[in-house]
């Protein structure tokens, strides 16, 4: 199998060639491509001089299109497996194997790397918490399947998941979003328990001012994917 890691990169010049020796390192059957979302720091100039696969995005298109760009990569260059990989140090790739273990003995079509399973690691801001234990509970009500970590973002995907994503994705905070997306489509979507780490270098883009309106703008787009998908809307 072909696999891919897509690692979306907003102003991570001081983290991302650590996160990349981590995938060289940890994960040595996988490509990786790392997609740079118009950062203004050195993020593109560290990649060019490190020699790192990168595509260089002229906008920013935020994290929903940076993500979608390198699942249309994968697409078009034949991956069975893309694999979504922060690029600030947070994930640890010594997983990703294992997530492509328990993708094919489950044959799911996503798998999630999960905080909350087991509760070791950094279990991240209490705004996020606080935002991730609501989305549980909405994404249960909505599909009937308990996502105990929905704002993941290392989460591995399928060839046929690949396509979907490529032709249509998020924009804004996609991650709650794109799990109910599939959930409502049928497919199966498994978590298995990761430990991640804090964030050494650069800032969240959520904090606490802004998660009321991540919270409030993400259950709109779930309640309007929802509403689109009961009335044949949806696009896939």
């Amino acid at each position: 199998m072909k696999k891919l890691v897509i690692i979306p990169a907003y102003n991570e010049s001081a983290s991302i060639r650590k996160t990349v020796e981590d995938i060289r390192e940890n994960a040595q059957e996988f490509d990786y491509v790392i997609i740079n979302d118009c950062s203004t720091d050195d993020t593109m100039q560290v990649c060019r001089d490190n020699g790192l696969n990168f595509i260089n995005l002229p906008v920013n298109l935020g994290i929903g299109g940076a993500v979608q760009t390198g699942y249309m990569y994968a697409w078009e260059n034949g991956y069975d497996i893309a694999v979504q990989f922060d690029g600030d140090g947070q994930h640890n790739a010594k997983y990703l194997e294992t997530m492509v273990e328990c993708m094919e003995s489950n044959k799911a079509d996503m798998v999630i790397g999960s905080r909350f399973i087991e509760l070791e690691g950094f279990q991240s801001s209490a705004a996020r918490r606080i935002g991730i234990k609501y989305f549980t509970g909405l994404i249960k009500v909505l599909t009937g399947t308990k996502i105990s970590d929905p704002t993941s973002g290392l989460r591995m995907i399928n060839r046929d998941t690949i396509k979907m994503f490529a032709n249509d994705y998020p924009v804004d905070y996609p991650e709650p979003e794109s799990v109910v997306a599939i959930l409502r489509r049928g497919k199966k979507v498994v978590e298995i328990p990761v430990i991640m780490n804090e964030r050494e270098e650069g800032v969240s883009s959520i904090c606490f001012r802004k998660s009321i309106y991540y919270m409030a703008k993400v259950s709109l787009a779930i309640l309007i994917e929802c509403i689109g998908e009961k009335n044949g809307l949806a696009s896939c």
